[in-house]
Protein backbone atom coordinates (compact mmCIF):
# COMPACT_ATOMS: atom_id res chain seq x y z
CA UNK A 1 0.00 0.00 0.00
CA UNK A 2 1.73 3.15 -1.29
CA UNK A 3 0.70 5.99 0.35
CA UNK A 4 1.76 9.79 -0.19
CA UNK A 5 1.42 12.64 2.83
CA UNK A 6 1.17 15.85 0.92
CA UNK A 7 1.30 19.43 2.09
CA UNK A 8 1.25 23.14 0.25
CA UNK A 9 2.19 26.74 1.28
CA UNK A 10 0.42 29.28 -0.44
CA UNK A 11 0.58 33.28 -0.99
CA UNK A 12 -3.32 33.58 0.11
CA UNK A 13 -6.61 31.55 0.95
CA UNK A 14 -8.04 31.48 -2.48
CA UNK A 15 -6.92 30.38 -5.75
CA UNK A 16 -9.72 32.28 -7.07
CA UNK A 17 -8.29 35.07 -6.17
CA UNK A 18 -5.25 34.73 -8.66
CA UNK A 19 -3.29 33.12 -5.00
CA UNK A 20 -0.74 30.54 -6.00
CA UNK A 21 1.30 27.80 -4.70
CA UNK A 22 4.63 29.02 -3.24
CA UNK A 23 5.68 25.50 -1.46
CA UNK A 24 4.67 21.96 -2.44
CA UNK A 25 6.16 18.75 -0.63
CA UNK A 26 5.21 15.19 -0.53
CA UNK A 27 6.51 12.60 1.77
CA UNK A 28 6.29 8.54 0.48
CA UNK A 29 5.15 5.67 2.91
CA UNK A 30 4.46 2.08 1.63
CA UNK A 31 3.24 -0.73 4.08
CA UNK A 32 3.23 1.93 6.93
CA UNK A 33 7.38 2.41 6.90
CA UNK A 34 8.20 5.83 5.66
CA UNK A 35 10.71 5.23 2.99
CA UNK A 36 12.85 8.19 3.12
CA UNK A 37 11.64 9.62 -0.85
CA UNK A 38 10.35 12.65 -0.90
CA UNK A 39 9.41 15.48 -3.03
CA UNK A 40 9.59 18.98 -1.99
CA UNK A 41 10.14 22.10 -4.20
CA UNK A 42 9.43 26.35 -3.53
CA UNK A 43 7.77 27.62 -6.28
CA UNK A 44 8.11 31.25 -7.78
CA UNK A 45 4.20 32.26 -7.63
CA UNK A 46 5.48 35.40 -9.63
CA UNK A 47 3.18 37.70 -6.99
CA UNK A 48 3.47 38.68 -3.35
CA UNK A 49 2.07 37.19 -0.70
CA UNK A 50 -0.72 38.55 1.80
CA UNK A 51 0.41 39.70 4.86
CA UNK A 52 -1.12 37.03 6.93
CA UNK A 53 -0.14 33.90 4.39
CA UNK A 54 3.55 35.68 4.89
CA UNK A 55 3.40 35.40 8.47
CA UNK A 56 2.62 31.39 9.02
CA UNK A 57 5.44 30.28 6.26
CA UNK A 58 7.87 33.76 6.00
CA UNK A 59 8.62 32.53 2.39
CA UNK A 60 9.60 36.08 0.74
CA UNK A 61 9.04 36.96 -2.59
CA UNK A 62 12.93 38.26 -3.12
CA UNK A 63 13.26 34.55 -1.78
CA UNK A 64 11.81 32.74 -4.48
CA UNK A 65 12.55 34.97 -7.72
CA UNK A 66 14.85 32.66 -8.68
CA UNK A 67 12.63 29.12 -7.79
CA UNK A 68 11.01 26.87 -10.41
CA UNK A 69 7.39 27.91 -11.49
CA UNK A 70 4.68 25.02 -11.16
CA UNK A 71 4.41 24.05 -14.54
CA UNK A 72 8.74 23.52 -14.89
CA UNK A 73 8.30 20.89 -11.81
CA UNK A 74 4.62 19.43 -12.61
CA UNK A 75 5.54 16.46 -14.61
CA UNK A 76 8.16 14.86 -11.66
CA UNK A 77 5.67 15.40 -9.10
CA UNK A 78 2.59 13.62 -11.26
CA UNK A 79 5.11 10.98 -11.53
CA UNK A 80 6.26 10.83 -7.63
CA UNK A 81 2.28 10.65 -6.68
CA UNK A 82 0.80 8.38 -9.60
CA UNK A 83 -1.33 5.66 -8.08
CA UNK A 84 -1.01 6.26 -4.26
CA UNK A 85 -3.41 7.19 -2.10
CA UNK A 86 -2.88 10.98 -1.17
CA UNK A 87 -3.21 11.80 2.92
CA UNK A 88 -3.62 15.92 3.54
CA UNK A 89 -4.80 17.67 5.94
CA UNK A 90 -7.55 19.83 5.66
CA UNK A 91 -7.84 18.44 1.63
CA UNK A 92 -10.40 20.82 0.56
CA UNK A 93 -7.91 23.55 0.58
CA UNK A 94 -4.16 22.21 -0.98
CA UNK A 95 -6.65 20.40 -3.57
CA UNK A 96 -7.98 23.36 -4.46
CA UNK A 97 -5.00 25.33 -5.17
CA UNK A 98 -3.49 22.08 -7.01
CA UNK A 99 -6.20 21.82 -9.05
CA UNK A 100 -5.93 25.23 -9.85
CA UNK A 101 -1.98 25.24 -11.00
CA UNK A 102 -2.93 21.99 -12.91
CA UNK A 103 -5.99 24.07 -14.88
CA UNK A 104 -3.64 27.05 -15.62
CA UNK A 105 -1.50 24.71 -17.55
CA UNK A 106 -4.53 22.51 -19.46
CA UNK A 107 -4.16 19.53 -17.04
CA UNK A 108 -7.03 17.19 -15.50
CA UNK A 109 -7.24 17.61 -11.19
CA UNK A 110 -5.29 16.35 -9.08
CA UNK A 111 -8.09 13.21 -8.55
CA UNK A 112 -6.99 11.72 -12.15
CA UNK A 113 -3.40 11.29 -11.07
CA UNK A 114 -4.19 9.10 -7.63
CA UNK A 115 -5.67 6.60 -6.22
CA UNK A 116 -7.85 8.56 -3.91
CA UNK A 117 -7.53 11.29 -1.62
CA UNK A 118 -8.06 11.36 2.33
CA UNK A 119 -8.66 13.93 4.70
CA UNK A 120 -6.94 13.41 7.93
CA UNK A 121 -8.92 16.45 9.61
CA UNK A 122 -11.82 14.48 8.79
CA UNK A 123 -10.20 11.52 9.77
CA UNK A 124 -8.93 13.38 12.93
CA UNK A 125 -12.41 14.87 13.96
CA UNK A 126 -13.93 11.29 13.79
CA UNK A 127 -11.51 10.25 16.41
CA UNK A 128 -11.80 13.40 18.39
CA UNK A 129 -14.85 15.37 18.25
CA UNK A 130 -15.55 18.29 19.91
CA UNK A 131 -11.64 19.02 20.36
CA UNK A 132 -9.03 20.90 18.65
CA UNK A 133 -7.74 18.92 15.38
CA UNK A 134 -5.76 21.33 13.74
CA UNK A 135 -1.73 19.38 12.96
CA UNK A 136 0.10 21.39 16.34
CA UNK A 137 -3.20 19.89 18.80
CA UNK A 138 -2.53 16.24 17.05
CA UNK A 139 1.17 16.38 17.29
CA UNK A 140 0.79 17.13 20.96
CA UNK A 141 -1.92 15.17 21.77
CA UNK A 142 0.63 11.86 19.91
CA UNK A 143 3.28 12.63 21.20
CA UNK A 144 4.67 13.81 18.28
CA UNK A 145 7.87 15.83 18.26
CA UNK A 146 6.74 19.71 16.82
CA UNK A 147 9.47 21.91 18.18
CA UNK A 148 10.84 22.67 14.94
CA UNK A 149 7.91 23.63 13.89
CA UNK A 150 8.21 27.60 14.49
CA UNK A 151 7.30 28.47 11.18
CA UNK A 152 4.98 26.30 8.49
CA UNK A 153 6.82 24.75 6.15
CA UNK A 154 5.16 21.77 3.70
CA UNK A 155 7.78 19.28 3.83
CA UNK A 156 8.40 19.17 7.77
CA UNK A 157 4.26 19.41 8.00
CA UNK A 158 3.79 16.27 5.32
CA UNK A 159 6.34 14.98 7.87
CA UNK A 160 4.88 15.25 10.81
CA UNK A 161 1.02 14.37 9.31
CA UNK A 162 3.18 10.87 8.87
CA UNK A 163 3.91 10.35 11.96
CA UNK A 164 0.55 12.02 13.72
CA UNK A 165 -1.47 9.25 10.93
CA UNK A 166 0.61 6.47 12.14
CA UNK A 167 0.03 7.13 15.42
CA UNK A 168 -3.63 8.21 14.98
CA UNK A 169 -4.58 4.88 13.64
CA UNK A 170 -2.34 2.30 15.10
CA UNK A 171 -5.50 0.74 16.42
CA UNK A 172 -6.23 -0.23 13.18
CA UNK A 173 -2.94 -1.64 12.03
CA UNK A 174 -3.18 -4.28 15.44
CA UNK A 175 -6.68 -5.24 14.48
CA UNK A 176 -5.25 -5.93 10.94
CA UNK A 177 -2.46 -8.39 12.07
CA UNK A 178 -4.63 -10.03 13.86
CA UNK A 179 -6.86 -10.76 10.89
CA UNK A 180 -3.96 -12.28 9.06
CA UNK A 181 -2.80 -14.49 11.66
CA UNK A 182 -6.44 -15.63 12.51
CA UNK A 183 -6.14 -19.47 11.69
CA UNK A 184 -7.87 -20.93 8.84
CA UNK A 185 -11.99 -21.96 9.61
CA UNK A 186 -10.89 -25.60 8.82
CA UNK A 187 -8.30 -25.87 11.40
CA UNK A 188 -10.32 -24.72 13.70
CA UNK A 189 -13.37 -26.84 12.79
CA UNK A 190 -11.22 -29.84 12.67
CA UNK A 191 -9.34 -28.85 16.96
CA UNK A 192 -12.75 -28.83 18.01
CA UNK A 193 -14.51 -31.82 16.25
CA UNK A 194 -13.13 -33.84 18.86
CA UNK A 195 -14.25 -32.51 21.77
CA UNK A 196 -16.97 -33.93 23.92
CA UNK A 197 -19.36 -30.92 25.13
CA UNK A 198 -20.43 -31.63 29.12
CA UNK A 199 -24.32 -31.37 29.50
CA UNK A 200 -25.43 -31.02 32.80
CA UNK A 201 -29.22 -30.84 32.32
CA UNK A 202 -32.19 -28.66 34.23
CA UNK A 203 -33.07 -30.25 37.57
CA UNK A 204 -36.78 -30.35 38.56
CA UNK A 205 -36.66 -27.25 40.56
CA UNK A 206 -35.08 -25.33 37.48
CA UNK A 207 -37.92 -26.57 35.66
CA UNK A 208 -40.52 -25.14 37.45
CA UNK A 209 -38.79 -22.00 38.24
CA UNK A 210 -38.35 -21.37 34.34
CA UNK A 211 -41.86 -22.59 33.72
CA UNK A 212 -43.19 -19.75 36.14
CA UNK A 213 -41.04 -17.21 34.67
CA UNK A 214 -42.79 -18.29 31.42
CA UNK A 215 -45.93 -17.49 32.70
CA UNK A 216 -45.07 -14.60 33.87
CA UNK A 217 -43.55 -13.29 30.67
CA UNK A 218 -46.76 -14.80 28.94
CA UNK A 219 -48.90 -13.19 31.10
CA UNK A 220 -47.43 -9.04 30.53
CA UNK A 221 -47.02 -10.14 26.87
CA UNK A 222 -50.95 -10.66 26.46
CA UNK A 223 -49.93 -14.30 25.24
CA UNK A 224 -46.87 -13.64 23.04
CA UNK A 225 -44.41 -14.94 24.89
CA UNK A 226 -41.88 -16.83 21.91
CA UNK A 227 -40.38 -19.60 24.40
CA UNK A 228 -44.18 -20.55 25.15
CA UNK A 229 -45.31 -20.53 21.23
CA UNK A 230 -42.27 -22.40 20.25
CA UNK A 231 -42.80 -24.59 22.60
Amino acid sequence: MRQIFLDTETTGLDPKLGHRIVELAAVEMCNRQLTGRHFHNYLNPERDSDASALQIHGLTRDFLQDKHKFHEICDTFLEFIEGAELLIHNAPFDVAFLDHELGLIKLPPLQNYCAGITDTLVLAKERHPGKRNNLDALCERYQVDHSKRTLHGALLDAELLAEVYLAMTRGQESLLMELEVAPPIDDVAEKIADLRLLVLPASESELECHARQLEKIDKESNGRCLWKLNG
